[in-house]
């Protein structure tokens, strides 16, 4: 999510008419034409650094499978048909960004509209069921909140197909059907870094104290 979010300054910044995240969707960074779009929204779009926003969807889809079809396993997941079910829609989600860097909307509508659909309806469908899916030891919290990102993310999905944006824009409430998902992955990403780390020190720890004590035994020794 970082890499993602940083280039989607990079390509925003490139804009010689502003960027709004109110009024153009995510995937306007990576038109490949400059042109007049009246749909859904009417807007202009001219994206010079469609090429890296591009290949960012496309890192970050390749990231998100291979974290679903990797990342945590027993350490992560309960074991059942929920959290395998949860890791394949996770994966349908960055195949979808793949997807939609690999075909730009004004290049192939039909494949970006099939990306599009794979990150925001089986990706917030797979977080929905994330809630249930994660292990009993991930915090309490983390599996709270992992399900309520999966409702408010279906629901903008909901209203974005809807064309009802609440006020937020096209843009904004795309950006609410969108981000929930990348969020999550952060914040999992980070549970698994802090729990490593300190299963490291955890074992480590012993270790470090035999050491400790052999070394008294010695000097103890030695002053006889």
């Amino acid at each position: 999510m970082v890499q993602f979010l940083a280039v989607h300054v990079i390509a925003e910044s490139a804009w010689a008419r502003p960027y709004s995240w109110a009024r153009n969707n995510i995937s306007d960074l990576g038109n490949a034409h400059c042109a007049l779009q009246p749909e859904p929204e009417p807007r202009y779009i001219c994206s010079p650094e469609h090429g890296l926003m591009n290949g960012s969807f496309i890192a970050l889809g390749t990231l998100l499978v291979v974290g679903a079809a990797l990342a945590g396993g027993a350490a992560l997941w309960r074991r059942g048909r929920t959290a395998a079910v949860t890791r394949v829609l996770l994966a349908g989600a960055g195949v979808g960004f793949v997807l939609a860097g690999l075909a730009p909307a004004d290049v192939n509508e039909n494949q970006h509209v099939l990306g599009a659909l794979l990150i925001m309806g089986a990706g917030n469908i797979g977080l929905l069921l994330a809630g249930f899916g994660l292990a009993g030891h991930v915090p309490a919290s983390l599996r709270r909140a992992t399900g309520l990102l999966g409702i408010a993310a279906i629901a903008a999905l909901g209203l974005f197909l809807a064309q009802r944006y609440l006020g937020l824009g096209m843009g904004g409430m795309e950006r609410v059907a969108v981000f929930p998902l990348l969020a999550w992955t952060l914040a999992v990403g980070l549970h698994g870094l802090t729990r490593r780390a300190a299963t490291r020190v955890q074992d480590a720890g012993p270790t470090d104290a035999s050491h400790g004590q052999l070394a008294a035994d010695d000097a103890h020794t030695g002053s006889r």
